[in-house]
């Protein structure tokens, strides 16, 4: 259980860690409230954002000035006309194990990221089938089905079957996954399957879930393609700026033919991020990633939400049985109520808002949102693509335990009202 004034003195670490990223530090005082504590991230990150843009007024989108060495905290970027070739040199954010090397290739976002991937799928594989579990991101799904109609989504049963249809198969695994089916795909066979796409943004990069299913993929041999948006768990919870990144993990001693597509995809996927405007802004690398202390901080803060998280799950398990729609998602970061009557997507975004607002003028810390991540509790609309039904997504946030208790037991009271 962490205390408030625990809690106080971590956020007081994350504060002064983004003030010492400015040229010019401010200084901020130890935070009292969460309310201090949201508003002071938010105003350094925005100030070191435009600091970034001042400092670095000759590095344009046209690359005019052949003395500019733009630049952000540790990253260092080279780059022609529209950042088409955009060369990034800094710290990686994941931690890759032996036996494989690794490129990485960043996005103006998480959407621009998997886009270059599915749309680099089918002109590399061209027909081929994308195996999809229950829960993955909807937004992905509704990409494949209207952009890469030569793509077939399968939705198959588990544990994975061996057998093959003389197809591409690409298994599409989501960090938005329920824990079971997270679990299930751990459990099956990789034979038969020719890439791993693996959206990892609902994990820290150093989790240990990344790693397994790593171990996994390197086990059956399958090339894996790592996507991820960065604005969320990666920022300390202040929404830097938008980031996205494509991880190529080829295995040393994959065989020939695997080691030519992974190569071919490459390529086209860095076409893609060029012809579609994808490529990312320097100004949207936190400067503060690489240093020990935000390794740290950030370990802290997804232990906290994780922490959090469990706690929330019991308390609704227990007083809204009937109204819980997902409580055991794999990465622990939010959980999904469906209410006493079917929703539609307005009701489902109207209730949302009603609780947000009525919660958050008692005074908590929580608000209409679509992300997660944060300092506070965000709630919004969700569809489930494989099902269409809709429902809201509660994301749990950074807060000390009694805190996050408190608005738990808001929340559980508002529902069962409603």
């Amino acid at each position: 259980m962490e205390t408030l004034e625990a809690y106080l003195d971590r956020k007081y670490q994350e504060i002064t860690l983004l003030n010492a990223c400015l040229r010019r530090p401010q200084n901020p005082p130890r935070p009292r409230s969460v309310a201090e504590i949201i508003r002071t991230k938010f105003q350094l990150t925005a100030a070191l954002r435009a600091e970034h843009e001042l400092l670095e007024w000759n590095s344009t989108e046209t690359a005019w000035s052949t003395t500019a060495r733009p630049a952000s905290g540790p990253f260092v970027f080279s780059y022609d006309y529209q950042r088409a070739d955009l060369g990034v040199n800094g710290p990686s954010f994941y931690e890759l194990g032996a036996g494989c090397t690794s490129e990485i290739h960043y996005t103006g976002s998480g959407m621009a990221a998997i886009s270059a991937v599915i749309l680099s799928c089918a002109q590399v594989l061209a027909d081929g089938e994308i195996l999809t579990l229950p829960g993955t991101y909807a937004e992905t799904l509704e990409l494949i089905g209207q952009f890469t109609p030569s793509l077939q989504l399968v939705f198959p049963q588990l544990p994975l079957a061996t057998t093959r249809t003389g197809l591409p198969r690409i298994l599409l695994l989501d960090s938005s996954l329920p824990a079971e089916t997270f679990g299930a795909i751990l459990r099956s066979t990789g034979t038969g399957l020719d890439l791993l796409v693996f959206d990892t943004t609902c994990f820290a990069v150093r989790s240990g879930r990344i790693r397994r299913v790593l171990v996994w993929a390197q086990h059956y041999q399958v090339p894996v393609v790592m996507v991820r948006s960065h604005n969320k768990l990666d920022s300390l919870g202040a929404e830097y700026g938008r980031l996205g990144s494509v991880v190529f993990v080829r295995w040393n001693d994959v065989d020939e033919a695997k080691r030519s597509m992974v190569e071919r995809l490459t390529t086209a996927v860095c076409n893609a991020i060029r012809l579609l405007g994808g490529a990312a802004l320097p100004a949207h690398f936190p400067p503060y990633v690489g240093r020990e202390a935000y390794w740290m901080l950030t370990k802290k803060r997804v232990a906290a939400i994780l922490r959090n998280g469990r706690h929330t799950a019991r308390m609704v398990a227990r007083a809204l049985p009937l109204q819980s729609a997902q409580l055991h998602f794999t990465h622990g970061l939010y959980i999904t109520l469906r209410a006493k009557k079917s929703l539609d997507e307005e009701r489902a975004r109207q209730t949302a808002e009603a609780l947000s607002r009525d919660l958050s003028l008692e005074g908590y810390a929580i608000r209409h949102a679509g992300s997660f991540g944060f300092d506070f509790a965000t709630a919004e609309w969700v569809r489930d693509a494989t099902t269409t039904q809709y429902s809201v997504r509660v994301a749990v946030p950074d807060l000390p335990t009694r805190l996050w208790s408190d608005l738990s037991a808001a929340i559980v009271r508002w529902w069962g009202e409603t």
